[in-house]
């Protein structure tokens, strides 16, 4: 391949191809995406802490490997970014909250170990809204994360700074986590291809606490192929972890999916969220129809099926996730820096009791067999990522009455957070743009437990019929 001048605009693992044949070296593309970090990250607030020095190192080490020796991973020697709800030893990781600046971890979480021996190289860690409590990316820190295709949006949450990165080329693709939607929502408003891993299928250790099972750890990218090479390095359990997902069968990987047919496949969609009372977009329906379309096109069975979720859900996931906002202990003094809407989140589960927490966790577990079972004969439910399309920025603006702001994040994650209790692995797809501003808006694929392998073909086979790569030229033109 000939390297273009631009390298951010090649896929990660174009990349890594072009530093495995010496076409381009480890520290020359860290140094330009670090010089596209820099041109960008004030404006569009991808990042809490970037870490040039420690990137240049890394490169420089792995620019220094024996000749002939095997490179550790498909994307060795790729920039990327760690979410900063996640520990990384000797940098700052704040959690996304004035109450954690100045705290360094002394030892990686797994997934960052995982991206250490991959080889790949982080950039620093992105922008995240306070113990990712929301569906927007903001804090008192650095501000919001702006949406790349117009800064007057919001670019979801909470892994709106991952989606950034990804999408305006400051890294081609980054480690992000999903706790109701915070991979799905960003990579819909921000129109990346993201995966929601089955729970189980990464490890959250030895720190990250599950209990609800919510959260998982997985890629943003903006190619099928970026992200399944991405969740090869990250996924695999951990002695201890709570969760274990059934590993591929020897001698297979995900990206190797994403280089196969996927079959005929019997699809079932629904566009009715759970949570009684949430309109559906116009927009955000003809990016669903769009899809069932495409899927049609391409030989697979479309149905349609009931909602698989009944109103009760939306007050499961409230007490789970009230409860789960817990999980930063802090005094009096630090509590006090908090954000209004976290505030909010503590205060409420704090006044959740054990009996309501018990059956928040039991409603849920009840909830996920009996939407499983019911959709058991189709091989992929096709859903809208989000009942709306991307917000302004002020839309969200934390000075008025917490539950008013916590309404307006109901649309974003009325289809997402099911899936979070279901533990099924899911997607969102940019299939789709508006016509009057050229906005994304995703679509959700979601698969059996476990099979992650099924949506990967599928979603290759759909970028394929209808790609979106060009779509980025406006995005990785010079500011």
């Amino acid at each position: 391949m000939t390297v273009p001048t631009a390298l951010h605009a090649l896929t990660a693992l174009e990349q890594a191809a072009a530093v495995r044949k010496g076409e381009v070296s480890p520290v020359d593309l860290v140094r330009h995406h670090l010089a596209r970090a820099e041109e960008y990250d004030s404006r569009f607030g991808a990042f809490i802490t970037r870490t040039p020095d420690a990137a240049l190192s890394a490169a420089a080490a792995r620019q220094d490997r024996r000749p002939g020796e095997e490179a550790p991973s498909a994307l060795s020697g790729v920039p990327t970014a760690v979410k900063d709800l996640v520990d990384t030893a000797g940098v700052p990781t704040t959690y996304g909250s004035k109450a954690f600046a100045a705290h360094v971890p002394s030892a990686d979480a797994h997934s960052v170990t995982r991206l250490r021996r991959a080889g790949t190289i982080s950039l620093g860690k992105t922008n995240t809204p306070e113990f990712g409590c929301c569906c927007y990316t903001d804090n008192d820190l650095v501000g919001p994360a702006r949406n790349p295709w117009n800064p007057a949006l919001s670019a979801g949450g909470s892994s709106g700074g991952a989606a950034v990165a990804v999408a305006l080329g400051l890294v081609p693709v980054a480690h992000a986590s999903d706790g109701g939607g915070s991979i799905r929502i960003p990579a819909s408003v921000c129109g990346l291809f993201g995966i929601k891993p089955s729970r189980g299928r990464v490890s959250s250790g030895p720190a990250g606490a599950e209990v609800t099972g919510l959260s998982v750890q997985g890629p943003l990218a903006r190619s099928v192929r970026d992200a399944a090479a991405l969740l090869d390095v990250l996924a695999g359990p951990e002695p201890g972890d709570p969760h274990w997902a059934p590993p591929l069968p020897p001698g297979e990987t995900f990206l190797g999916h994403a280089g196969r047919a996927p079959g005929r496949l019997r699809i079932g969609r629904y566009a009715t969220p759970a949570t009684e009372g949430v309109p559906v977009d116009p927009e955000c329906l003809a990016a669903w129809e769009h899809a069932a379309r495409l899927l049609e096109s391409l030989g697979h069975i479309v149905e349609d099926i009931p909602t698989p979720f009944g109103p009760e859900l939306t007050g499961h996931f409230v007490n789970a996730w009230g409860v789960q906002s817990l999980g930063h202990p802090l005094d009096a003094e630090r509590e006090a820096l908090l954000r209004p809407v976290t505030r909010a989140w503590r205060e409420y589960g704090r006044g959740v009791s054990g009996e309501q927490f018990a059956a928040a966790v039991n409603g849920m577990h009840r909830a996920t067999r009996r939407a499983v079972g019911a959709t058991s004969q189709y091989d992929v439910v096709l859903t809208p990522t989000l009942a709306t399309l991307p917000q302004p920025v002020e839309f969200f603006d934390e000075s008025g009455d917490p539950l008013e702001n916590l309404y307006r994040q109901a649309a974003f994650s009325a289809f997402t957070s099911p899936y979070n209790m279901t533990g099924q692995p899911a997607v969102s797809i940019p299939l789709y743009w508006t016509a009057d501003e050229g906005i994304p808006v995703g679509v959700s694929l979601v698969g059996r437990p476990a099979d992650e392998a099924t949506l990967i073909a599928l979603s290759a086979q759909l970028e394929e019929a209808c790609p979106w790569r060009d779509r980025y030229t406006r995005l990785q033109a010079p500011a």
